[in-house]
């Protein structure tokens, strides 16, 4: 009996055991999923706790809300500075401080504690207007360099003055534009060809030019076009010998070349064949034109004396103050002697377009009896001095008093003489430097 109360006593003891054995893991259970509840649905942050989410947290989403954590924080620190800095901050009493004992070989260097800082004066509201952005660099640009065009002299006028507002004047480039053009008209300036053209002399090259000036007049086509038109025949005929029956069909396509490179409506070649008597065909004329431009290889980009004569008659009206009617007379003369000078082969192959444009601007002032006839403002601006430009400008003179008298030449004299153009080829030329140059 006894044994078997033993018995049922290790009985119900074993099932108790049991019991608490299942309860465990059930309980363990219960709390490990209210632990990853916790974990998936509530982050704390240095103690804040952040919105519950919905979805599974990966590294890259917790590392997504730490930032965006950090970002609230950071906005709001600079939220707290910007309030800080609007408030006035009270003065504190200045504390003096203790004096410190000093030794006897010491040097005492006496400190005043009051000093005040200096108030900055405030800027003046009446400043004067700068300039724009690309002026200001390239003026910098040519103090680095030393490519100041325009010295500090008390003689020499600022021919640019006026035009600082004009776009068109391209005032920041000119002195550079032309700074460029000098370097470069020597590459095309033209050499010595008549000698190698067998059929071709030097009067029916002036001949051919005095005709073309006419064709030029009647078209009424721009100055450009009449210098282009004289650079490329020039050219070509340094360049290839020409039979004499096709000189004119030269000079007619130049100036079909000269005028479709300047102009806005360039004259058709029928036109060119019935100005010319119908002495060429349509077919010659663009035949021509294409060996003309393929011997030259398409290089029409050339400085010709026109170019130098805009800014040289500029610079020659700046000294004295000229009125209107007497810088148009000079323009009238200044482009008279330049076609007398450009039509003689003398003078286009020893001078340069530069020079033959500051000589034809010389040789108008003489004529027109000027004062001062070269002075420091025409010197800076076309690079020559007086007796650099003196022997262009007396053949020049020579040509004009040629020019009155003969009758295969006229048209740039006839052209000159009327009211148009003032009538400047009626003037006496510049007697003493007329002698001079006959002298010589």
């Amino acid at each position: 009996m006894a044994s078997r109360h033993a018995l049922q006593e290790q009985q119900n003891r074993g099932e108790a055991v049991m019991k608490q054995k299942v309860a465990v893991p059930v309980a363990g259970q219960n709390k490990s999923r209210q632990a990853l509840g916790d974990i998936g649905n509530m982050v704390t942050l240095r103690g804040k706790q952040l919105p519950a989410v919905t979805r599974p947290v990966t590294r890259s989403f917790c590392a997504q809300l730490l930032a965006n954590a950090q970002k609230d924080a950071a906005e709001k620190k600079k939220q707290n500075a910007d309030n800080n800095r609007m408030m006035v901050p009270k003065k504190k009493a200045a504390v003096k401080p203790k004096a410190q004992p000093v030794p006897d070989d010491a040097t005492i260097i006496e400190i005043s504690p009051d000093t005040v800082e200096k108030q900055k004066p405030k800027a003046s509201s009446n400043k004067k207007p700068q300039g724009s952005l690309t002026s200001t660099l390239t003026a910098r640009s040519k103090a680095a360099c030393g490519l100041n065009y325009k010295p500090k002299a008390k003689n020499i006028i600022d021919i640019d003055a006026e035009d600082v507002n004009n776009e068109l004047a391209v005032v920041e480039y000119v002195e550079d534009i032309y700074k460029f053009y000098k370097s470069v008209e020597d590459e095309t300036k033209v050499h010595d060809y008549i000698h190698s053209q067998p059929e071709i002399n030097d009067k029916m090259r002036a001949i051919l030019i005095d005709w073309l000036i006419e064709v030029h007049n009647k078209f009424e086509l721009q100055n450009e076009t009449l210098y282009l038109t004289i650079n490329i025949i020039d050219r070509f005929l340094a360049a290839e010998t020409v039979a004499r029956r096709e000189l004119q069909c030269v000079g007619m396509s130049a100036m079909l070349i000269a005028s479709k490179y300047e102009e806005i409506w360039a004259p058709e070649v029928n036109d060119l064949v019935q100005i010319s008597d119908r002495a060429y065909e349509p077919r010659h004329v663009l035949v021509m034109e294409k060996r003309i431009l393929g011997r030259l290889e398409w290089n029409l980009t050339v400085p010709t004396p026109y170019m130098f004569l805009v800014r040289f008659i500029k610079a020659a009206a700046a000294v004295p103050p000229e009125t209107a009617a007497s810088v148009l007379q000079m323009e009238n003369m200044v482009y008279f002697y330049a076609e007398l000078g450009v039509m003689n082969y003398e003078i286009i192959v020893r001078f340069s377009p530069s020079i033959v444009a500051a000589a034809a601007v010389y040789a108008a002032r003489a004529t027109l009896n000027k004062s001062p006839l070269w002075h420091e403002t025409l010197e800076l601006h076309t690079g020559f001095t007086e007796s650099q430009v003196v022997d262009c400008a007396k053949r020049m003179l020579v040509f004009h008093l040629v020019a009155v008298t003969d009758d295969k030449r006229k048209v740039i004299y006839r052209k000159y003489s009327k009211d148009l153009r003032g009538g400047v080829a009626l003037y006496q030329p510049a007697k003493y430097l007329l002698a001079a140059a006959l002298k010589s």
